[in-house]
């Protein structure tokens, strides 16, 4: 028997939950980050928002444009542009499929969802291919999580 703990789960940092509001989630990706070293340590102290974060395509590349990733304060005058383009890792295949489902339009973008350490301690983004959804649309899926919010009410107070 070895005497190694098991390594620690991953760790969410932030979730956008605007993009789950606004967007039909039609197929997810992780992607890796190009990040600096003060990127990191302020992401690991979870000083991140991605409200307003999206994700393009540029010279056969996926940029995460938007996101702002607060300055880490012990690095002084050496931190980083908190809302800067950061490159995002991911295969030729996954860039040209997600390229490829913009192009035949149907209002479709990238969004990212949420930001994660994983357990090697990296930070990787779950990003989806997303459809916007309409106003009505908005409003069935308000009406539905009440209706389930009600249900569960109903049953506690029978228990």
């Amino acid at each position: 028997m070895s005497n190694k703990a098991p390594p620690p789960a991953e760790k969410t940092v932030t979730v956008n939950r605007k993009a789950y509001h606004d967007y039909q989630i039609v197929k997810t990706y992780e992607a890796g980050i190009q990040l600096t070293g003060t990127e990191i340590k302020s992401i690991r102290l979870g000083r991140v928002n991605l409200r307003d974060a999206y994700v393009r395509p540029e010279n056969g590349e996926m940029w995460l444009v938007g996101a702002h990733i607060a300055h880490y304060p012990p690095a002084g005058r050496w931190n980083h542009d908190p809302t800067r383009k950061r490159r995002l890792l991911l295969t030729r295949r996954e860039i040209r499929q997600m390229v490829e489902a913009l192009r035949k339009g149907e209002g479709m973008t990238i969004v990212p969802l949420r930001l994660y350490i994983n357990r090697r301690g990296l930070a990787k983004l779950e990003i989806a291919l997303a459809r916007g959804k309409r106003k009505y649309d908005k409003r069935e899926d308000l009406a539905r999580k009440e209706a389930e919010r009600r249900m569960r009410q109903a049953l506690m107070r029978r228990a």
